[in-house]
């Protein structure tokens, strides 16, 4: 979590609690004005995917589950 992001969590945290949901509603406000259907990444996101996709995984439909013993 990036310094910016404790400090407004921190500063939230001092808010009467119907402050903390307008805040919050505010926010989610924000969040779906900027990816609408949830679908973009942070740049930690897109390095961690990125990071998996390198690392030989498998898909769930590349598995013979019914032979687990031969994956290497």
């Amino acid at each position: 979590m990036s310094e910016i992001v404790k400090t407004a969590a921190s500063m939230m945290e001092m808010l009467p609690e119907n402050d903390k949901t307008f805040v919050y509603e505010f926010i989610k406000k924000m969040v779906l004005a900027w990816d609408p259907d949830f679908t973009k990444v942070t740049n930690a996101e897109a390095e961690r995917i990125d990071n998996a996709e390198k690392s030989g995984f498998l898909y769930d439909d590349e598995i013979d589950w019914d032979n687990l013993d031969q994956i290497a």
